[in-house]
């Protein structure tokens, strides 16, 4: 229940239903409410298929490579917590995705789908949750049960962030953006210390066994 508990915790944080919200009302304004629907949707499935992707064949890219999950789960849990420290100090996340969205909006030169970019990747389907998956689903850690159940988790976090597009505008008149940004920032307190908690686990790992 633990682990449950925490890889939701850390799923939801590195993946922020929340904060795609100001994101996909940005990439979407001025389209028909079906074309919104579709974008949410496209969205939705292609961060979870990519999810997926690293899930099944992120650890056998890593094992190629002669990379030990010890070490990998260190520099994972460093650079998440490089990425809570963005989140809590510097620049919400969906606000520069925002801007980031917006820009490309009044560049004619762009015409990447906005389910794809910048909803899908990099918003839902960040570098952080990529990582996060890999690490979660440790063959050396979790079985396949526990794997399945991982995937079950991310598949829910995801159907959430669909959903919460679908309602993106009436809850961005509920909390504002002030309100997004703060939750935004306490959600990279927690992942900070989710992180803290992976770096000093394979650490021990290491100590005990003195595999890297």
């Amino acid at each position: 229940m633990n682990n449950l508990l925490e890889h939701f915790v850390t799923l939801w944080v590195v993946i922020d239903p929340i904060g795609t919200i100001p994101v996909f009302i940005a990439v979407t304004a001025g389209i028909a409410a079906g074309a919104r629907r579709k974008t949410a949707l496209l969205a939705a499935l292609v961060s979870a298929g990519i999810l997926l992707f690293f899930l099944i064949f992120g650890q056998l890219v890593i094992e190629a490579l002669d990379i030990g999950l010890n070490s990998f789960q260190v520099a994972g849990g460093i650079i998440l917590f490089l990425f809570a420290l963005t989140m809590i100090f510097g620049e919400s996340k969906q606000a520069v995705e925002q801007r980031q969205a917006e820009e490309d909006a009044d560049d004619q030169l762009h015409k990447t789908n906005p389910a794809i970019f910048p909803l899908a990747v990099p918003s839902l389907a960040s570098p952080g949750a990529m990582l996060a998956i890999v690490v979660l689903t440790d063959n050396n850690r979790y079985s396949i049960a526990d794997q399945s159940i991982t995937a079950l988790v991310m598949l829910a976090v995801i159907a959430i962030a669909f959903v919460l597009m679908l309602l993106a505008e009436p809850i961005i008149r509920l909390i504002g953006h002030s309100g997004a940004a703060i939750i935004s920032r306490v959600m990279g307190m927690i992942l900070a210390s989710v992180a803290v908690n992976s770096v000093l686990s394979a650490t021990i790992a290491i100590i005990k066994t003195g595999e890297l």
